[in-house]
This record gives C-alpha cells, structure tokens and sequence, in this order.
C-alpha cells in the first residue's frame, strides 16, 4: 500500500500513485515483470531505475546555530560574526545566496549586514560601545535568498549578546539575561518562575503548620450525632494483694484490736506523730454505750492527721459486752440439759413459775 509507482497492464506505462520529494529520496529502483498473453509461463523480469529531478522548492537557512556576542566598547562598523547559508537543494550551476537586513529593521538597526557575494556575510556594528545595563540581548534579522527560479527566501533570526571584553575583544562576563537568552529565558520568566516556587513552598510550610495545630476531634461531634462509645480496658488487678485502701481490722470489736498493728489504708505513724486519743470509757457490766463509742471513734477519725485527703466510709461494728442472761442458745451449751441447774428461775417471781415446776424439779421427781 505504501509504494510510489504502479505498472499499466496493457501498454506497461509506469506511473505514479503519490508525490515524490528529491530531498527524501533522489533514486528509486523497481522492477517490472512482462508476461505473454497466450503463455503465461512465457515471463520476463526487467529492474526500471528512476530518477527524480530538482525542483527549487526549499528556501536558504543558516548553515550552523551562531553564538554572537559584541563588547560593550566595541567600534562602529566593526566585525562581530561571518554568517554562511545552507539549502538542501541542489541546483545544477551550484548555490547562489544572497544576504540582507530584513526592511522593518533597516531603520532602527544597531547591526548592519554586508554580503560578500561568495555565499557568506559579515555582521557589522553601526554605532560606538553598547550597555549591557540598558539592553543587553539584540536581534539581528537576516534576509537569506537563492538565485534560483523560483526564488526561495527566509528571514533567520541572529541573537548578539553585549558582553564585557578586554582591550583585545576576549569576553569576559556577560550579563545573566544574555546568558539565558539561548535557552529561551528572559528575566521576567526567570523572576515568574522563582515567585511559582516560593509560593508553592509557602504553601507546603502552612499546611505543615495547620496540620501539627490542629486538634483531636471530640468522641461526640454536636448534641445530633450522639453515637455509643464503647472502651475496653482489659487490664486485671492484682487480687487482694494490691488493696490497699481498706483494712477489715478497722470494723473488728475495738477490744480485740491490736495496737501494734499498722493499717495499710494510712501513712504510717513513723511518719507522723501519734495523735492524742483520750481514754476509752470504762465499759459498763450489763451493756456497752455503743453511741459514746461512735462519738469516740468519729472524732478520733477527725482528729486523725494521717487519715487520707478524701472522703472514706468507716463502718464500726460492736456487739457490746454481753447480758446477764448469757447466751439463750443451746448450740452453745457445754453441758445437756439434764445437767444444766434451773432452780434459778423459781426466784424470777410467778411470771416464769411455770418454766420452774417444768425444768427447776429433780430427775427423781420427773
């Protein structure tokens, strides 16, 4: 599908199926095969060379990427680059350039172009020294020509930078913006770039910040979305071992406490000096006062500097010291009842003189 040239059947004329560029390709080689047409297997094979002629349909550029400075203390009128054309045609008396200014510069120019009719030309100065301060990049534009029919032109741009030379015209520095001026870069682009990534810096740096202040939301957003909250915590104490808060002698009979035992839900007395407790009172026969004992241990406990900086419930526990009548029980009989005397209970008067004829009489009797 891609090929240039195809074979009438009958009279075997060679034509063309596409457009042929001499600059692509100069030569082409095909081969044409002839059969006969009462014998096929009568066939010949004949390779056909084409040749494609030249056609002035390129315009002249310029022969290489110059690189053009002119020194700040340089002359009127004097050489600064030989320029030369170059044109991918080739026609059959040999090239024939032709150089000049372009018209919309020729007013204006700081530069002048002289051709010196052998396919080169000269880039000359048209005024005394140059500041790089005020311009430092020029552009020269140059009108290249063929003397071909028809003739082909263009207009090719040369860039002169204005640099810092010694007496003998060697560069020594040249100004940043001329130094970009082959890359494509002004100063504006330059100064646009730097402030695209000073913002986008400043940018990072308070997002950062933003980030690190803000706080944690709260479990519970607005009184709206109240959702459950669940923590668990699977943390499993010591046992009895690591309570340390009360101690169970506290709530034993006062009388049965032990003085030199220490309370683990307190300081130690070591620690501080033991407070003045004033003497219990003397416990009565028949039954203890058990509000003065409450009173007692109430403003001990008040008193107490080692008793802890919060509130406690202290719970005080007394039976008292016992009745006349002893225990009722019989679980805690030492003896049967037929050993036990209840003659006694003739002299509590007649209220329990039916108890005394039931158990005051004699084993005999009953």
């Amino acid at each position: 599908m891609d090929r240039m040239f195809n074979v009438h059947a009958g009279n075997g004329s060679v034509f063309l199926l596409r457009e042929l560029d001499r600059e692509e390709n100069a030569w082409h080689n095909i081969s044409v095969i002839a059969t006969e047409f009462n014998n096929p297997r009568q066939t010949s094979r004949v390779p056909v060379y084409i040749r494609v002629l030249d056609v002035n349909d390129n315009a002249p550029t310029f022969a290489a990427n110059y690189e053009t400075f002119v020194c700040e203390n340089a002359k009127a009128n004097q050489r600064i680059q030989t320029v030369s054309a170059a044109d991918p045609d080739t026609p059959l008396g040999g090239h024939r350039f032709f150089f000049s200014l372009a018209q919309e510069a020729a007013g204006k120019a700081n530069f002048s172009v002289r051709d010196n009719k052998d396919n080169t030309a000269w880039i000359l100065t048209r005024r005394n020294s140059y500041n790089s301060l005020q311009k430092s990049v020029y552009h020269v534009p140059v009108v290249i020509s063929d003397g071909e029919y028809p003739m082909q032109s263009s207009t090719n741009t040369l860039t002169v930078r204005v640099c810092t030379c010694d007496r003998e015209g060697n560069m020594k520095l040249c100004n940043a913006e001329a130094l970009t001026a082959r890359a494509g870069l002004s100063t504006g682009a330059l100064v646009a770039i730097l402030l695209c990534v000073i913002i986008l810096l400043m940018i990072v740096v308070l997002f950062a910040a933003l980030r690190r202040q803000r706080k944690k939301e709260p479990l519970i957003v607005s009184k709206e979305d109240v959702r459950d909250n669940v923590v668990s915590y699977n943390d499993e104490g010591g046992g009895e071992e690591d309570t340390q808060a009360f101690d169970i002698g506290t709530l034993r009979n006062p009388e049965a406490i032990e003085e030199s035992k220490q309370r683990r839900d307190i300081v130690p007395e070591s620690f501080y000096p033991p407070p003045r407790r004033p003497a219990p009172p003397p416990a009565r026969e028949s039954n203890g006062d058990v509000r003065d004992f409450i009173n007692q241990r109430l403003h001990d406990n008040d008193g107490d500097p080692t008793a802890p900086p919060y509130d406690s419930l202290a719970t005080y526990a007394y039976e008292g010291a016992g009745s006349a009548a002893e225990s009722l029980s019989s679980l805690e009989s030492a003896t049967t009842e037929g050993e036990q005397d209840y003659n006694y209970l003739s002299e509590w008067g007649p209220r329990f003189k039916k108890l005394a004829d039931m158990y005051g009489g004699d084993d005999s009797d009953s």
